[in-house]
């Protein structure tokens, strides 16, 4: 007698090994989440202080050396420099999700990736159509990215008794949200490759992935290699993307692909991978440290009075943003899912119901970290759109942090009241 085939589940709980990384994450993105939203006050304070001119006067102040294409100013050392370790991490976790992790499966992927493409496609749709004919249509991806570390700061505070997969599939949807963003980065945001320094940039590249590969428990055991011989491979790398045109966090994203996420050997058990290693050391630094200090020369928006922040919510450039992410995030992620759910035969998991994916999907809508940095990219700093750009990254982003915090926490609150009726389930 034939079984019939079990149905795939959505938004399942995943593994008990998935759970526990996904806890992990929640503690240490939490707190830097809390110290991002901090820096980005302390920006937009000084920055619309009797002080501000000190604030544009560091960001502005150039560093570096010209001769080696590194002639850069505070702010663009923060996004193009600083940045590439958040993307380093970035490029660990979509290696670690697709090899070890809920996506190796089409199954369990093809929910959290279809929404993930329609959380992208909707907001930029929203956007141009806002803003099509028009100055600001090159700003079309700024609403397409979802910022992990504010989310989850967001959903860890009003999260106490809803469903642990609603955790898993925002920082699945996130994870794929960023690989996204940084292909819209690497293509629509380079307007020219210099082939020699981007051949240049393969070598090291190249002798990185070579090491990593080859003896990942030397690497893991011995930290000192990571700086001794691992961080000037990847400054050497990074130095020659920027170099070539391609912006240069694309760099960090190649190389933590290039980590392995699983022990090669049997003997090597008893060590932790690479992969987990790197993050271990470098997931506080990048939540803690480099994040906050991008949003600190990011953020830093003068709106001069009510009437330049009025003339900031008349712009389409503005408008776009808010309307993208705000509506078009949870309007594409909610309506793909179902969808797919519908028409691939995939049956949402026992512990979530749709009120929650409409809460996840309206805190997607913020959009901070890339969509600061897709703005700067989007337009120069001489034009007016670019700070009305960050102004409407800004607000859409508090505006979906109070949207999620309203449905979340009246979910949260029916699950708290079940739990409690329920003792024993």
């Amino acid at each position: 007698m034939l079984t019939p085939p079990s149905t795939a589940r959505a938004f399942a709980r995943g593994s008990r090994r998935e759970l526990r990384r996904v806890a992990s994450l929640l503690r240490t993105e939490t707190v830097g989440g809390l110290v991002l939203v901090a820096a980005a006050v302390v920006a937009l304070i000084w920055a619309n202080s009797p002080w501000a001119s000190s604030y544009a006067s560091l960001r502005d102040t150039t560093l570096g050396w010209e001769s080696l294409h590194l002639s850069l100013t505070v702010g663009q050392w923060a996004s193009d420099g600083l940045l590439a370790i958040f993307f380093f991490l970035v490029g660990l976790e979509l290696k670690h999700e697709f090899v070890a992790g809920d996506l190796r499966s089409p199954a369990t992927a093809i929910v959290p990736v279809a929404a993930a493409f329609g959380g992208v496609l909707v907001p930029a749709m929203l956007y141009l159509a806002l803003n099509a004919g028009g100055h600001g249509q090159r700003g079309w991806a700024i609403p397409a990215a979802t910022d992990i570390a504010f989310a989850l700061a967001v959903l860890a505070i009003i999260s106490s008794h809803l469903p642990q997969a609603l955790r898993t599939f925002l920082l699945t949807l996130a994870v794929v949200d960023d690989l996204i963003a940084i292909v819209i980065i690497a293509v629509a945001y380079t307007s020219q490759i210099h082939f020699g320094a981007l051949a240049g940039a393969l070598v090291p590249i190249g002798i990185f992935a070579f090491l990593v590969q080859r003896w990942p428990t030397f690497f893991s055991g011995r930290r000192w290699t990571l700086v001794v011989i691992l961080l000037p491979l990847g400054l050497a790398a990074w130095a020659l993307v920027h170099a070539s045109g391609i912006h240069a966090t694309i760099a960090g994203v190649v190389l933590g692909m290039a980590v392995p996420v699983l022990r090669t050997r049997q003997e090597d058990s008893l060590r932790r991978p690479l992969a987990e290693t790197l993050e271990h050391l470098l997931r506080p630094i990048s939540a803690g440290i480099v994040v906050p200090i991008f949003a600190l020369f990011s953020a830093g928006v003068t709106v001069g009075s009510l009437s330049g922040l009025g003339k900031s919510l008349t712009d389409p450039v503005t408008l776009g943003i808010i309307a993208g992410l705000v509506l078009g995030k949870p309007l594409g992620i909610v309506a793909t899912s179902f969808l797919v759910t519908r028409f691939r035969h995939v049956s949402l998991d026992e512990s979530v119901a749709w009120p929650d994916i409409v809460g996840v999907g309206v805190l997607a809508g913020i959009g901070f970290t890339v969509s600061l940095l897709v703005s700067e990219l989007s337009f120069p700093t001489v034009d007016p759109a670019h700070d009305h750009a960050k102004v409407g990254v800004l607000i859409a982003s508090l505006l979906a942090s109070l949207l999620a915090a309203l449905v979340l926490g009246l979910r949260n609150r029916r699950y708290k009241l079940y739990e409690q009726a329920n003792p024993e389930d």
